[in-house]
């Protein structure tokens, strides 16, 4: 579990989306839960949804110690790397790294694995590979009571039982991440059945290539599911606002390093971003519409964020987006950044303010499109 744990903060701080210097993370999480359900902005390419699998299926075959199961699993995700690289593709985990490669991929796909129903086994890949033995004694068990059931793939105990079969010899010489066929077909249908009011499900479907930086750009918005777009419409505001605060936060910070050269080139960029975002639907933005949209067991914003981003827009509008020099603003930016990081604010720490590199939290927030745009590449050409 510890080790689970060590990876998934790994994984945030590499996130280009992740450097959540004002506490916006659990709202960014949320609309892009929704919007691309099993998705990370980490993942690569489709293709691993199903070399993971077929992996551990191969492994279960081999009635291994819990021990020797996690050390082989590392050892057959490194097998597959020289492969995928001699096919030329994009997206190879360990393609610099190689045989030191730090976070496999099934670390990063094990969660969406689960959101997909591909893996039906609850618990983390530590819970799995303690359970390796008594899962296989398991499956055993239940094939040998089920006439004529004679499927060594069988492992519904693990994995979905619609799984594709792996390619002759898997994982073998020749080995890349195009998706054939009947592997477009499987995915889609899962995608569908575990997150059917998604916009993901949504374009699986119907969606058409498109190489737009930003999801609410989509040449098929209008064709969308009105809840998606919607919900689309609150992350594109969420974006403009976030990025705003951002500004102004690295504007401060510009300004108590005494970087004048700095501090004059972030207000320019604020200016720019004032000229494109639209205040009038800023300020006619209703929160309370976003909040019971995201609604759920599983969402947790808290009162303190949500508090903060309505204080953000009320300042912002009041002074018509001229916030750099603002003290409303930059008071409020800073009591923030301070009651998160606590000692460990640039503002109260001078060795972290030393470190700071001049840009942070500046990524806008397109709550995973990437990652869901280049899924859709490899998916859909396999489905047309």
């Amino acid at each position: 579990m510890a080790k689970d744990r060590s990876l998934r903060v790994l994984a945030l701080f590499t996130e280009n989306e992740s450097r959540d210097e004002l506490g916006i993370g659990s709202v960014r999480d949320a609309i892009a839960d929704n919007l691309f359900p099993g998705t990370s902005t980490i993942q690569t390419r489709l293709r691993y949804m199903l070399l993971l699998p077929w992996m551990y299926r191969e492994l279960e075959k081999r009635k291994l110690s819990p021990t020797a199961f996690a050390t082989e699993a590392r050892k057959f995700e490194l097998s597959m790397i020289e492969p995928l690289l001699n096919s030329k593709e994009k997206g190879v985990f360990g393609a610099q790294s190689k045989g030191e490669l730090k976070r496999p991929p099934s670390s990063v796909y094990w969660s969406g694995l689960g959101k997909w129903g591909i893996r039906t086994f609850e618990g983390s890949q530590s819970d799995y590979f303690r359970s390796a033995t008594s899962l296989t004694l398991k499956q055993t068990a239940r094939r040998q009571k089920q006439d004529g059931d004679t499927d060594p793939n069988h492992a519904s105990l693990t994995w979905d039982g619609g799984l594709p079969d792996a390619p002759d010899g898997f994982p073998g010489t020749k080995l890349d991440l195009k998706i054939r066929l009947d592997e477009g077909r499987y995915l889609r249908d899962r995608i569908v059945a575990s997150a059917p009011k998604s916009l993901l499900a949504w374009l699986v479907l119907h969606g058409e290539p498109d190489s737009c930086a930003e999801p609410w750009h989509h040449h098929q918005l209008a064709e969308f599911p009105l809840a998606m777009r919607q919900l689309l419409e609150h992350g594109h505001l969420l974006s403009d606002v976030v990025e705003g605060a951002a500004w102004v936060y690295n504007i401060c910070l510009a300004d108590l390093r005494g970087d004048e050269g700095l501090g004059q080139r972030q207000r320019e960029s604020l200016r720019q971003w004032r000229q494109r975002i639209d205040l009038a639907k800023i300020k006619a933005w209703n929160l309370d519409e976003l909040w019971t949209s995201l609604a759920s067991p599983n969402v947790s914003i808290s009162t303190s964020t949500r508090t903060f981003l309505a204080s953000w827009i009320e300042v912002l509008t009041q002074v018509s987006g001229n916030v750099a020099d603002n003290d409303a603003a930059r008071a409020m930016v800073e009591a923030r950044e301070r009651s998160l990081k606590k000692s460990r604010s640039r503002f109260l720490n001078r060795g972290a303010l030393g470190q700071w590199g001049g840009n942070s939290g500046l990524n806008r927030l397109v709550f995973r499109w990437p990652t869901t745009s280049g899924f859709l590449a490899d998916l859909l050409p396999a489905l047309a």
